[in-house]
């Protein structure tokens, strides 16, 4: 039998955190007179009041957690938050319906991005400041669950990153707590740069903040319908690099906080990433300017904005590429199912997984030509356990599967084809936008059924959760323990 009350104890204080959170957009709405205090204050004592009732119902919990009990936490903390976190957009501005409140804080909890809001430009500031507020702690959250549940629970091919064989976590910090503590400072630290440097580039103050608290999370959503477009050239250049930043393994910072900076230059996962922006900036720079009479840099600045986006997904937009032809559409989708880096607050497959994928396709294909030889896959120079590659193929068959599952949903709950694949693969990569006139970069969810939403929100937890997480809840084998 599980004993839930760790797990409840835990998400119990979590919530009533949550609920404190709520104070500040309610100070900020009091401040401006919007008329949307009151709503964040009812919406703060409810959350507070339920996270306190959990706590104080599991105060009896056994100390320390098991495999279970940590598969649980890490699931519950996402589906319960989003409920609360959507009751500022359900009872205050814009008196959204539950549906829509609940994927708006689902969406911006697992900092996917994707929005059902329109008019953001008349909305309150306090409703604002709490969408980029609900992404920061999405982002941390997930760092933090990246480094310290999921090696230990072996999920995609994470263990990788507690192997003694390997430079990472498993010798830098030994204890959870400190990995947190480390994490949280890093965040701190890259979130108070982002927010001078889009000060430096003219933004005001208020649009500044809250676009570095979705930035550094790499959730993407903006205080404009127009998403990132609104701003200026030297606010993208900031954006690409502090996405960029934010999508790398948070781990080689707190390394270089050391005096240690060669993990970050030899870490193949970092080299990847960057060689996969590159090649597909030069592509499209090259495809955009043969088709547009667009100034080069112009043309090079949309092209590099975009692509990091997508590629951290982060899911700003500063041009609709959807206009930019067939061949920048099929190179976003394949981008947005890449990812960034394990460890940062990059959601999707993640770069280490497909490096993992080619080198134990390449074993094979020697082994094939010389089959009396041994050939051993292997990782930044180390060979890589059939368990941990056993892990990754798991990973990418169940979050394919996922996929095609939840694009043949949405294909029956009335969405085109492009909607419904680019809609299924947005939602379970965390990406934001999707493709098609509809979820593009120049729409919104708005216009889809509650059925497609909760579906397409349902999709956001897996794929934040790295899929194999949420799935194993369902095995009876999980519960027979």
């Amino acid at each position: 039998m599980i004993d839930f009350r760790p797990v409840g104890y835990v998400v119990g204080w979590l919530i009533a955190a949550l609920g404190a959170s709520m104070l500040a957009p309610m100070l900020g709405d009091i401040l401006s007179r919007s008329g949307n205090g009151d709503e964040f204050a009812s919406a703060a004592i409810i959350t507070i009041v339920a996270g306190a009732v959990l706590v104080l119902s599991c105060e009896g919990r056994s100390r320390g957690m098991n495999l279970q009990q940590s598969f649980l936490l890490a699931t519950g903390i996402w589906t319960v938050f989003p409920f609360f976190g959507a009751l500022p957009f359900w009872l205050g501005a814009p008196h959204a319906t539950f549906t829509d409140a609940f994927f708006e804080a689902m969406s911006a909890l697992t900092t996917t991005g994707a929005t059902v809001f329109v008019g953001l430009e008349g909305m309150p500031a306090g409703t604002l400041l709490w969408r980029g507020m609900l992404q920061w702690f999405g982002g941390l959250g997930i760092v933090v669950v990246a480094m310290v549940f999921l090696p230990t629970l072996n999920v995609g091919g994470m263990q990788l990153f507690r192997s003694e064989g390997f430079d990472t976590l498993g010798k830098v910090l030994p204890r959870a707590k400190e990995i947190a503590l480390s994490l949280t400072s890093i965040y701190l630290i890259l979130t108070f740069m982002c927010f001078m440097a889009y000060l430096w580039t003219g933004m005001g103050s208020f649009d500044a903040f809250v676009h570095t608290l979705t930035t550094v999370s790499t959730g993407g959503m903006a205080n404009y319908d127009t998403s990132f477009g609104l701003f200026s050239a030297s606010a993208h250049y900031v954006a690409v690099v502090f996405m960029i930043l934010a999508a790398l393994p948070f781990v080689r910072f707190v390394q270089l906080g050391t005096g240690d900076a060669l993990p970050i230059w030899r870490d193949p996962q970092i080299r990847g990433f960057l060689l996969v922006i590159l090649v597909a900036v030069a592509t499209l720079t090259a495809w955009l300017a043969a088709r547009s009479d667009d100034a080069f840099e112009q043309s090079f600045r949309e092209v590099l904005f975009n692509v990091t986006s997508i590629t951290t997904g982060t899911g700003y937009s500063s041009a609709n590429y959807d206009l930019w032809g067939p061949l920048a559409m099929t190179v976003f989708f394949v981008l947005g199912l890449i990812g960034g880096c394990s460890g940062s607050t990059a959601c999707s497959v993640k770069i280490f997984r497909y490096q993992l994928l080619l080198s134990a396709m390449s074993a094979e294909v020697r082994r094939l030509h010389s089959p009396n030889r041994v050939f051993v896959p292997r990782y930044d120079g180390r060979s890589v356990s059939s368990a941990v590659l056993n892990s990754v193929m798991a990973f990418f068959m169940m979050f394919y599967v996922t996929l095609a599952v939840v694009a043949v949903l949405l294909v029956l709950l009335g969405l085109d084809p492009l909607t419904a694949i680019s809609g299924a693969a947005t939602a379970i990569a965390n990406i934001g936008p999707g493709l098609g006139p509809e979820i593009g970069p120049a729409g919104n969810y708005a216009g889809l059924s509650d059925a497609a939403k909760w579906v397409l929100a349902g999709a956001m937890l897996v794929g934040r959760l790295e899929v194999m997480s949420v799935f194993v809840l369902f095995t009876a084998a999980f519960w027979r323990g």
